[in-house]
């Protein structure tokens, strides 16, 4: 049976242990930049109709890492919101350097 995940904070840890390959990590940052500049540059260039695009290109890239990197499901099938929370807070600790693209060189 699946642990059910109450909070972000529970399913931190987990989401960081379905996230260990280091081509997983650039394609999952590379989708969130893209996703941040899409929807800043939408609002600056009055184009807010390409915001509709923004999560093909940012959940496509954290995807192909899943199915051809860490070879596993996506958390965002089965706790979106979770899963979306955490993207972002592994792309700010990997620039402020809590967390790196190489799993195995993270400060404890």
């Amino acid at each position: 049976m699946k642990k059910q995940y109450q909070s972000l904070k529970e399913f931190y840890p987990f989401y960081l242990s379905q996230h260990q390959n280091k081509t997983s990590r650039m394609l999952h940052f590379i989708g969130t930049s893209l996703f941040i500049f899409i929807f800043f540059g939408s609002f600056i260039f009055h184009e807010v109709t390409i915001l509709l695009f923004s999560p093909i290109l940012a959940y496509g890239f954290a995807w192909i890492g899943h199915f051809f990197f860490e070879k596993n499901k996506p958390a965002t099938f089965q706790y979106p919101l979770y899963s979306l929370a955490s993207d972002f807070i592994l792309y700010f600790e990997i620039l402020s350097g809590k967390e790196s693209f190489d799993s195995k060189q993270n400060k404890l």
